[in-house]
């Protein structure tokens, strides 16, 4: 057995790469089971870091602890969905376990984490490693973009790719000028996948005029929002559609350098992009890309939070202006998308943009990502157009059990709060859904039915806010608190009108002046709740 590496092997490994923290962080950790007192001193020395700096840092993350065996210790998603498969039971059962927020596999609960093993199982005796599900045929047949070639043998191997199309796109982008490309995604219409819906040519046409340089690529693949799992999908089966789209960015932006931030609990994940990274050298011959594993943090979900993570800074967002295509990592101008918007490029150069903008509904262009869990038959990712009839989705598609009705179902995963049985006739797209007081976000839908306690749902939603906020702004880290202790037991006004009316002030003060996106859209959960179930609400507070 070789002898394990010393402090100095793994700084030398590490403190000349770009953006070096994270990587030496997991290092440490591998070795030691823990961040040690010892091991952050060396840490601080080799990567010239303050001290206290690195300490915030390091202890905002939930995957890194000082705790000794801490990396070793089972940790069970209570994302909502898991929680209704057994997960607290589950909790309970393993030795040592502790919780952790949504891993991302609400289509096939419930994953446990343990050290980098991501196993998955609703009982003790049944853990084991699987890959992520494939996501299910498109029932009606209707043409796909990002997930057309994902069911393919061998997709996710570079010869499989090839095989089915891949690097095509690439090779003809290649004998285009910039602006060519740029215009072929504005025609498209293409817009961000990742929750901003910012349009995708407009951001690369700033990254390349902007001044100053290396100009930078990070794909956002930190898919934290519970209910949220379509990333996974696509780096698992076709991870070289995501190296193309990012390939393709670096020729319109005049960017040759790339970071994928990938969450922490994707473990699995980790190693198929780094094995399509080796594997497509020839490929990618110009760029220079690596994939950084995040340590848990929703936060870094946020673009700026994300730059700062990358930096080895604490992950609080960024005041803006100034914006990352100026401003992004070190400074310099920085293009990061999501995942999904990634692996529409290559589709929309091989076949045109007006091909792409036709798989929209009516007035609506492209297609959507949907994580649908929770109360169906058939949970998975489907791509649908967008302007898709939500009903379709639910009761034709997935499936509602058989004499069971649905109660309610989020948007965007927990942040755009809950839409009502009233509200199932919204079709999928902004407008639509912004009507309704919600949005679309990155996609994750779950469905409740009848049998739930939606005050509950609300009070984990809450909680889970709450243990995510950064602590940068007061209006979001003190009113998630406050939010979630109203859900609770006894908290504040016990008379139900003075109980809605101090929820409302707390979720309006957190709207207009929090920092980022997490308080601004957390208040959609009370706001919902309170609209859509009065009756659910009342009796919880004369119960009290």
């Amino acid at each position: 057995m070789p002898a394990s590496p010393s402090d100095e092997q793994l700084i030398k490994r590490w403190q000349d790469q770009p953006a070096p923290l994270l990587p030496l962080l997991h290092a440490f950790n591998e070795r030691d089971g823990h961040i040690s007192p010892q091991a952050l001193e060396a840490i601080s020395a080799g990567l010239r870091l303050p001290m206290a700096n690195l300490h915030g840092s390091v202890t905002f993350y939930h995957h890194i602890s000082g705790e000794p065996g801490s990396r070793d210790r089972p940790r069970v998603c209570m994302g909502p969905i898991c929680r209704l498969n057994g997960s607290e039971q589950l909790l309970q059962d393993l030795d040592g376990a502790e919780p952790m927020a949504c891993a991302g596999r609400c289509d096939d609960p419930i994953p446990v984490l343990q050290a980098d093993r991501a196993l998955v199982g609703r009982f003790e005796g049944e853990l084991q490693q699987i890959p992520s599900p494939l996501p299910p045929p498109n029932p009606d047949g209707i043409e796909e973009c990002c997930l057309a070639s994902v069911r393919e043998p061998d997709r996710a191997t570079c010869a499989g790719y090839v095989r089915t199309g891949g690097y095509a796109a690439l090779a003809k982008a290649r004998e285009m000028e910039p602006e060519e490309i740029l215009q072929v995604l504005d025609d498209s219409g293409l817009a961000g996948r990742g929750g901003a819906g910012f349009p995708t040519a407009t951001k690369w046409r700033a990254v390349r005029n902007a001044q100053g340089g290396p100009k930078t690529l990070v794909c956002n693949a930190d898919e934290g929002e519970p209910g949220c799992f379509k990333d996974r999908v696509l780096l698992d089966h076709d991870p070289h559609a995501i190296l193309e789209g990012m390939a393709i960015a670096g020729l319109a932006t005049g960017a040759t350098r790339g970071f994928i931030y990938l969450r922490y609990e994707y473990p699995q994940t980790l190693d198929i992009l780094e094995r399509a990274l080796e594997e497509a050298k020839e490929q990618l011959e110009g760029f220079d890309f690596c994939v950084r594993r995040g340590a848990g943090a929703y936060i870094c979900g946020e673009e700026t939070s994300l730059l700062n993570s990358l930096e080895g800074e604490h992950p609080f967002p960024r005041n803006r202006p100034p914006f990352p295509v100026t401003h992004g990592f070190e400074q310099t101008p920085t293009a990061v998308n999501n995942v999904e918007t990634l692996a529409s490029v290559a589709p929309i150069l091989a076949h045109g943009a007006e091909w792409y903008a036709g798989l929209g509904l009516g007035e609506h262009r492209g297609t959507k990502l949907i994580s649908l869990s929770g109360d169906v038959e058939r949970p998975g990712n489907y791509e649908v157009p967008m302007g898709f009839p939500l009903k379709t989705l639910l009761f034709d598609w997935a499936g509602v059990p058989e004499g069971r009705s649905v109660q309610a179902v989020t948007m965007a995963g927990l942040s755009g709060g809950f839409l009502g049985a009233a509200d199932l006739d919204a079709t999928l797209d902004e407008a639509c859904l912004r009507g309704k007081g919600s949005f679309l976000g990155a996609g994750g839908i779950m469905v409740f039915d009848d049998r739930r306690d939606m005050f509950e749902i609300a009070r984990q939603s809450m909680e889970f806010f709450a243990s995510e906020a950064c602590g940068k702004c007061f209006p979001c880290r003190i009113g998630t608190e406050r939010l979630t202790e109203r859900l609770s037991e006894p908290s504040g006004p016990l008379a139900p009108d003075a109980w809605i009316e101090e929820v409302h002030a707390i979720g309006h003060t957190m709207t207009q002046l929090s920092a980022c996106g997490l308080g601004k859209s957390a208040p959609l959960i009370t706001e919902s709740l309170m609209r859509l179930f009065p009756e659910q609400v009342s009796s919880k507070l004369e119960a009290r």
